[in-house]
């Protein structure tokens, strides 16, 4: 059959106009001189970029949870320099562990020496080039920086805090604000920064971050400064090049993929038509294994017809239309001989209705929400509760699966000190994992933590309201959500479970897995970090 016969396309166009773009060229910006911090001079700048009006939600394929690579081999564990001797070698582990994810896929009554070798990227098996850190741009100097503050950042006298201390600095530092002690809080904020080092420790690092969130939220500028980091992003193939760095240094994304591609391929396995709803698509990535697994069924490849839901914040980091999502899929199809069909709708997640999603009868519906339903605001934000509208939308569509993959921290409803407190905890296991994978002076590793983590960390403690897009909740909250819309839980493949086992151990043994409530939670030492469950 020819390749042609594979695949098909088609596009949607947006519901609604997008919002014209504007150019904030008037913005004079005055940067800190000291290496620690994280809006320093080091890094070399450019002019602004466009923000449009549209950015007011977040882009997932823009954060630290999407990325564009594969499942290879090659990319899930070469020996570079900036990772640690396990990472370096476990190669034959990853390619076992990956091989048995496709039998698990496929089903228990595959024989394993019938698996394909995991396919390569859609970009190549060459490691995309690693470019040199490009700063965080601050706003104007009366609304993000004091005098006071511009002395100490340039000043970079040690602190009478040790890092061991530096925690507790911090929360006393947010208390004070909280409670709007202000001289206090100068005082504790310019301790903070003189012992924050974005190349120090993991918590000196998450620090740089936390204090230039604490700041902008006392100059009431946490909305205005997010969305200038926003709309000052590096260039989308640098960009690019940091989330694929962010995909090999860590289990999350890989553990999201494969938690709900085993949970998709259990529900459909004896379809012959399935209908995928990807409500953050990215770069497609996710589907290549899946894809593949399906290719090989012992009956012949089913129809697979994929619904890339996107806003038009994510072409940036994509660095192209959904239309580029459709070619790389069409790639894959003709690979692997499966016929493929790719729908792209263009819009913000509340905004998708039934009708464009173009369902056909006979096809069995998997809907996937990946780290992205978190930025659906809820009863607390919107009177109309677009979070459990859009689940409700979803159940509608009778899905054989759900998945939901989120981040397992408690930043929704949260009153600002404890949220505080939450993120800080949260981020601080976070940036403790990459530590192990990635040494501290690596300009890669300060690009990811910087361009993947630190705009989520701003958001989270300066703004409020419809500005705080960063808005999690604890797998139990979103246990609640889906039953009230009339969900039940799909149990979670045991075998899936022991894959994802087989593979942590490639990256090191404080990562943790365990099974609670029906959920599988990835996590860091003590601290559950993800969290997957399924639903139909």
């Amino acid at each position: 059959m020819a390749s042609h016969q594979f695949f098909s396309y088609a596009s949607s166009p947006p519901s609604f106009p997008l919002a014209p773009n504007r150019l904030l060229r008037s913005l004079k910006f005055e940067l800190g001189n000291s290496p620690k911090s994280p809006f320093s001079t080091q890094f070399d700048s450019d002019s602004f970029t466009t923000c449009s009006d549209t950015q007011e939600q977040h882009s997932q394929s823009e954060n630290l949870m999407k990325v564009s690579v594969s499942y290879s081999t090659s990319q899930l564990c070469y020996g570079g320099s900036s990772f640690s001797h396990d990472a370096k070698n476990c190669h034959g582990n990853i390619e076992h562990v990956l091989q048995e994810l496709e039998v698990a896929l496929m089903g228990s009554d595959v024989d394993e020496d019938e698996v394909t070798k995991p396919s390569p990227s859609f970009f190549g098996n060459k490691r995309p080039r690693l470019v040199g850190p490009r700063q965080f741009h601050g706003a104007q100097s009366h609304v993000l920086m004091s005098q006071k503050r511009r002395k100490g950042l340039g000043r970079g006298e040690p602190s009478p805090f040790p890092p061991n201390n530096l925690k507790q600095l911090l929360i006393a530092s947010a208390e004070a604000l909280s409670e709007n002690r202000i001289n206090h809080f100068e005082e504790l904020i310019q301790e903070a920064r003189g012992a924050v080092s974005i190349s120090g420790e993991p918590i000196q690092r998450l620090g740089a971050y936390m204090v230039e969130g604490l700041v902008a939220r006392k100059e009431a500028s946490g909305s205005f400064f997010y969305q200038t980091l926003k709309c000052r992003e590096p260039k989308s193939k640098d960009l690019l090049s940091y989330m694929h760095i962010s995909y090999e240094i860590s289990p999350y994304l890989k553990f999201s993929y494969m938690a709900a591609n085993g949970a998709i391929a259990e529900a459909c396995r004896s379809e012959d038509r399935i209908h995928i709803i990807d409500f953050q698509i990215a770069q497609g990535t996710q589907w290549v294994t899946l894809l593949q697994a399906l290719a090989a069924r012992p009956g012949g490849p089913p129809l697979v017809r994929i619904t890339g839901i996107d806003d038009p914040v994510s072409k940036y980091a994509r660095g192209e239309s959904l239309e580029a999502v459709g070619r790389r899929l069409a790639e894959i199809s003709e690979k692997f001989k499966i016929p493929v069909e790719f729908h792209a709708i263009p819009v913000f997640a509340p905004k998708v209705t039934r009708e464009m999603l173009k369902l056909k009868p006979g096809e069995a519906i998997a809907v996937n929400f990946p780290l992205h339903l978190h930025h659906t605001p809820d009863e607390s934000v919107d009177i109309d509760n677009p979070r459990d509208g859009l689940l409700r939308m979803v159940k509608s569509l009778s899905p054989k699966v759900t998945t939901l993959v989120e981040q397992e921290s408690n930043t929704n409803t949260t009153a600002f000190f404890a949220r505080f407190s939450e993120t800080l905890d949260f981020y601080s296991a976070m940036f403790e994992s990459i530590e192990g994978t990635m040494s501290r002076d690596k300009k890669e590793r300060i690009n990811v933590e910087m361009h993947c983590l630190a705009r989520d960390i701003v958001n989270i403690v300066a703004c409020e309201g419809k500005e705080r897009v960063e808005r999690h909740e604890l797998f139990g909250k979103w246990k609640s959500r889906f039953m009230m819309a009339g969900f039940q839980q799909y149990p979670l493949s045991s075998y899936i479970n022991s894959v994802i086992r087989s593979l942590l151990k490639c990256y090191s043994e404080h990562y943790t897995l365990r099974e609670e409530d029906g959920a599988m939670l990835l996590g860091w030492k003590d601290r559950n970090l993800i969290s997957a469950s399924a639903w139909n």
